[in-house]
């Protein structure tokens, strides 16, 4: 039976436009960092990297030995953590420059994903889709653990907003946010959809107030 994460996983990727509390424990990823405005010409080459060894790891298992218990599943969304630089923190007075912007993207594995069958399709991807980035691409285990997150409607440029929503709704459950880093999870391809439709899950860490 296919895994679709649509379905099975709605309370990860498909929060409601409010805030909400969720735990998440650990899960495997296909990571790669970089830093830069996200709008430049190079910023698709991450991505294509990130997509072109998920891809070869859903459908190529018949050409590597198979990993124990797979299972056929849909191809987990682009997900982004998003910081800035350390030079742009050290500044007093900081205006937003999405040049400062430090990035990593990841794409969510399912668990019967080994680190010995990522280095076969990586390897695989190098020969039948070459890309410079490819060297870049870690497997990683990540556990982000308790954090605030609602889904975002509308343009990436408007995403203050909803943070601020998030923001309050933590101070009203007795939560901190512990940094201005976030992570993103793209649920729409902004080339096929206007940017009033776009969706985004708009999660960050949080930890008890002491």
């Amino acid at each position: 039976m296919k895994h679709e994460w649509r379905k099975s996983e709605k309370h990860i990727y498909l929060p409601k436009s409010i805030p909400e509390i969720i735990d998440i424990q650990e899960l495997k990823y296909l990571t790669i960092s970089g830093e830069g405005n996200p709008n430049s010409d190079t910023f698709p080459e991450y991505i294509a990297a990130l997509y072109s060894v998920s891809y070869a790891i859903k459908m190529n298992y018949k050409k590597a030995e198979k990993p124990e218990s797979y299972q056929d599943y849909t191809v987990y969304p682009l997900e982004g953590v998003w910081d800035v630089t350390e030079e742009a923190k050290k500044q007093e007075s900081y205006t937003f420059n999405k040049d400062d912007l430090v990035f990593q993207l990841m794409i969510r594995q399912p668990d019967f994903v080994t680190v010995d069958y990522f280095e076969q399709m990586l390897e695989m991807t190098k020969i039948k889709k070459p890309n410079p980035l490819l060297d870049t691409v870690k497997f990683e285990t990540i556990k982000e653990g308790k954090s605030i997150q609602m889904l975002h409607l509308g343009s990436f440029e408007n995403e203050p907003a909803s943070f601020a929503i998030m923001e309050e709704f933590a101070e009203n459950n007795g939560l901190n946010r512990l940094s201005k880093v976030h992570k993103e999870i793209y649920l729409s391809d902004p080339r096929k959809v206007t940017e009033d439709k776009l969706k985004t899950v708009l999660r960050f860490k949080v930890e008890e107030k002491k």
